[in-house]
């Protein structure tokens, strides 16, 4: 029988090759998410398995293959985009080798209008075809039937290469369908893996106050390897 992913957080100093790793991390974390800590079980879950998955590179060292994306979903200031960082920095600290971007619904949308100087398919190609990517508030910009069509693309062009994508929301997810649209929701309801954060604010919280992660009950299991 096989063993069960360890959902041990990654504390301790990593070796050196880690530590660099992070460093270099860092540069591209924004300031606030660059002690970000991964500490609920599920996305510990996530990353053990997107390790396990990973391909040797050079020196055998793993990198990031094809795998499972995570959907990340609750309230506004519940701990999404740090779970969603901290899951970064636990790859790295366990030593994956790690490309990846991040972005926001709003600077999607910003960076494939079409402008004088810009090449917006560039851009899309350099997302579409990241071997990780954070899509942070999903949903969260106005909606109209162009940038609809630009989320879509995304997120198909992610679904059919099985790209792991970390995705954030602040929409139910009985509303994904509504607000994102049917072929959104539909890849999205197949290629990733649901966790849900519940809780107060932590932006209005005191600042004394420790922030916590309250983990809600995960949703009855539809299919093996897909949502939870």
């Amino acid at each position: 029988m096989p063993s069960k992913p360890s959902t041990t957080a990654v504390r301790e100093e990593p070796p050196q090759a880690q530590a660099i790793a992070l460093e270099l991390a860092a540069r591209r974390i924004p300031p606030r998410y660059r002690d970000a800590f991964a500490d609920h079980p599920d996305v510990l879950v996530w990353t053990s398995e997107i390790a396990r998955r990973g391909k040797p590179g050079p020196g055998g060292v793993p990198g990031i293959d094809h795998g499972p994306s995570l959907l990340i979903a609750g309230p506004t200031g519940t701990g999404k985009t740090h779970q969603a960082y901290g899951a970064v920095r636990t790859l790295l600290a366990a030593g994956v080798r790690l490309r990846w971007a991040a972005t926001n619904t709003a600077d999607l949308h910003a960076q494939l209008r079409p402008r004088q100087g810009h090449d917006p398919e560039r851009a899309f190609q350099e997302l579409a075809q990241s071997p990780l990517l954070i899509l942070d508030d999903l949903g969260a910009a106005k909606q109209s039937e162009w940038t609809e069509e630009q989320t879509y693309r995304l997120i198909d062009r992610r679904y059919t290469s099985m790209l792991p994508t970390l995705i954030t929301t602040n929409v139910p997810i009985a509303e994904l369908r509504n607000v994102l649209g049917d072929r959104v929701a539909s890849r999205l309801a197949e290629m990733t893996t649901r966790v849900i954060l519940q809780g107060p604010d932590r932006r209005r919280s005191p600042a004394s106050a420790p922030a916590r992660t309250t983990v809600a009950a995960p949703p009855p299991t539809t299919a093996p390897g897909r949502t939870r």
